[in-house]
């Protein structure tokens, strides 16, 4: 992980101790298996990057109270829930770089285990006992359904504008960010500003982490971030790089572009993907867009005084600029 981002763990860690205890807590359960899975995904937690955006907007906007921690816990249920939903949808092996659990316990048990966090979540959501945050949370569920279905319906069609993209991406993936960051405001102040900015600047930074996922499903390597690297390639989930090449073809020039692309991804000739995508210019113009895209966050917080908080939210935005998985 990034120096930088490690400051920033280390600066709220005793926050960060309070949401991970909440968050073992609320899976706990009766059942032996659940516990035994939700042990094994625990081996690797990831970034836990939406409690901890959670963590520092509560904190950029007042003081962390329970409510905060629920609803910390609360965001990672529902972003681990939709990673292993994903992992069946996506017939993925690894995640994280250790066998997935669809890998390990097959279909019909991760997607239980799946629907376990969902309900898990639920309850905290209710414990949270805001209508604005049950407001927000009821809206996102949607969101992150219904931008995971208009991926694959428009991966069927092959006709994935960037317009429609970035509608697919706000809801897939910035939903959730934008979400973790309101909800983070929410538990501490009344200031509506204050909500908003920090929703905006979620949502802005979850397009941003989207795309440099993106690029890595042209230019990044399996043993560094976690999962198969091309994985979008093979399923005709066009992304952005994808999106700009083919908008620089005519019909016929993208007929057989498509052709020759099927062929290498079947080969797993992911380098000739790359040059060959690297050739209309697509990866110069997908870094830029997430630069801008990033600035544009980062100006969110203007409404903000100066703080350690601010800064380490800064901090996150650029780490997704240089993140290597």
């Amino acid at each position: 992980m990034n120096k930088k981002l490690d400051s920033v763990y280390s600066m709220i860690h005793h926050d960060m101790d309070a949401f991970n205890s909440c968050y073992t807590d609320t899976l706990k359960s009766s059942v032996k298996l659940i516990n035994k899975i939700i042990n094994y995904s625990s081996r690797s937690k990831g970034k836990q990057l939406r409690p901890l955006l959670l963590l520092l907007s509560s904190n950029l906007c007042g003081k962390l109270n329970d409510k905060t921690y629920l609803a910390a816990a609360l965001v990672e249920l529902l972003h681990v829930a939709t990673l292993i939903h994903d992992d069946i949808v996506d017939d993925a092996d690894i995640r994280r770089g250790y066998p997935s659990i669809k890998r390990i316990w097959k279909n019909k048990i991760s997607l239980l285990i799946g629907d376990y966090m969902f309900s898990q979540a639920l309850q905290n959501m209710i414990k949270i006992r805001d209508f604005d945050a049950l407001d927000l949370l009821s809206d996102t569920a949607r969101k992150l359904s219904e931008g995971e279905i208009l991926q694959i319906e428009k991966a069927i069609k092959k006709d994935m504008t960037e317009g429609i993209y970035f509608d697919m991406v706000k809801d897939k993936t910035a939903s959730l960010f934008s979400a973790s960051c309101m909800l983070g405001a929410i538990t501490v102040t009344d200031d509506i500003q204050k909500r908003k900015a920090l929703s905006k600047f979620g949502e802005k930074l979850g397009i941003a982490f989207q795309i440099k996922d993106d690029l890595f499903d042209i230019v990044g390597k399996v043993d560094s971030i976690g999962k198969p690297t091309g994985f979008d390639v093979k399923k005709n989930m066009l992304t952005l790089p994808l999106i700009y090449t083919l908008s620089k073809l005519n019909n016929l020039e993208k007929k057989f572009f498509l052709i020759k692309l099927k062929k290498l991804t079947k080969k797993k000739k992911i380098n000739e993907i790359k040059v060959m995508i690297e050739s209309y210019g697509s990866i110069e113009y997908t870094e830029n867009v997430m630069s801008k895209i990033s600035d544009d966050a980062k100006k969110e917080l203007d409404i903000f005084d100066n703080s350690k908080y601010k800064d380490a939210l800064y901090e996150i935005v650029d780490y997704n600029l240089i993140r290597k998985k």
